[in-house]
């Protein structure tokens, strides 16, 4: 039998960037992106798919994904472009999917007591502007993250990645 010096066996304890955890079943969840400003935005959120096992992220207007940023969720996503969201939407409703909008609107629910339905598409607006009018009006739901100081909101991305986050852990397996 082959024993483990002391340095062998904290080398395993502090291992970094371990394999990710297979799911049982693929994601029901995906994203869409309304016309994002800032391809960073556009590339953090596909970046944060791509660790959720998140496989579909759908964009309107002309963002790129900058690979540096995006990393391997570059190669791990499906990205979809589109010239508008409601034929996209309409499409995603016959197909199944509940539609939930991500913005901070009168009609909003407290992301930490929604439940969210397996098949969800995620609705993000555009940083300055938030989700359209039109488009808040073709969702069944619209979520919010509560905050508690200034600036008022997250930034997109960042609010992107707390409720994909939110899904994954009503979710674990997929």
């Amino acid at each position: 039998m082959c024993e483990q010096s002391e340095a062998e066996s904290d080398d395993l304890l502090h291992q970094r960037h371990k394999n990710p955890d297979p799911l049982e079943r693929p994601r029901e969840l995906v994203v869409v992106c309304g016309p994002m400003r800032s391809n960073i935005n556009l590339s953090r959120i596909v970046r944060a798919c791509g660790c959720c096992g998140v496989s579909k992220v759908f964009c309107a207007g002309s963002g790129r994904v900058i690979e540096k940023i995006a990393r391997d969720g570059k190669n791990q996503v499906e990205i979809s472009v589109h010239r508008s969201l409601p034929p996209l939407l309409k499409t995603l409703r016959n197909d199944g999917y509940r539609l939930v909008g991500l913005e901070q609107a009168s009609i909003s629910r407290s992301l930490y007591t929604y439940g969210f339905k397996r098949r969800t598409a995620l609705i993000i607006g555009n940083e300055r502007n938030g989700v359209p009018e039109e488009v808040l009006g073709m969702v069944d739901d619209v979520v919010e993250i509560p905050v508690y100081g200034l600036p008022f909101s997250h930034n997109a991305a960042t609010a992107t990645a707390i409720t994909i986050y939110e899904y994954c852990r009503q979710f674990p397996q997929g």
